[in-house]
């Protein structure tokens, strides 16, 4: 593993340069590889080869193809619970909703292989995501659906289940990441699906929640 003597000799935040450097190609090349793959189909020399890394070289940074799935869904959890948290108890009802249905849109956009990947954990029961899912995420899920609920007791809100809202607002965004060789098929050529599932989205929920 000569590599690992490249670089500075000043450590940055515990690691060296190329140790940054190796270990975010090998992130980066294991989200390509699960997202394309699902955990089952995805091997640690196919991570290592899309990370232009030796496998050995590979095991330096993580013992296991378990142990880089991990980390992946751990870099992803925040940028993806973000949204919900930011929904504005203080601000204006049908707003805030739409508000989180396009950065929920925008997620799908820009980190299409990260929805996939946290699609597939799911799928696969959820294994290394159980604790959050029954933890971290139920009790924001719980918490955004009382506002949600004493908008609708305020009349502010159409009434409606409060966390199948929140179902349905996942179902549909996540979709155009999670399903885009299909959506992109249907659409054809020359279509951006995100620019009118924008619109088509607004729409529907605002005729949807508008009191």
């Amino acid at each position: 593993m000569s590599s690992e003597s490249e670089g500075p000799t000043r450590p940055q935040g515990g690691r060296t340069r190329i140790q940054e450097r190796n270990r975010a190609a090998i992130l980066e090349a294991g989200l390509a590889v699960f997202s394309a793959a699902g955990f089952s189909g995805a091997t640690l020399d196919r991570i290592a080869k899309e990370a232009r890394l030796s496998k050995p070289n590979l095991l330096y940074y993580f013992p296991s193809k378990e142990a880089v799935h991990l980390a992946l869904l751990e870099n992803l959890l925040d940028a993806w619970l973000a949204p919900l948290r930011a929904l504005d108890p203080e601000g204006d009802p049908v707003e805030e909703v739409l508000l989180y249905v396009r950065r929920k849109l925008d997620l799908s956009r820009d980190f299409p292989r990260e929805s996939r990947l946290f699609a597939n954990e799911v799928l696969r029961g959820a294994p290394h995501l159980s604790d959050l899912l029954g933890g971290e995420l139920k009790r924001l899920v719980d918490e955004k659906a009382a506002v949600l609920e004493r908008w609708m007791e305020d009349g502010r809100l159409a009434r409606v289940p409060a966390r199948h809202l929140v179902f349905s607002i996942w179902a549909l965004t996540q979709h155009y990441a999670d399903f885009d060789t299909q959506v992109r098929a249907v659409l054809g050529d020359g279509h951006d699906p995100f620019a009118e599932a924008g619109d088509y989205l607004e729409t529907l929920f605002r005729r949807l929640l508008r009191p």
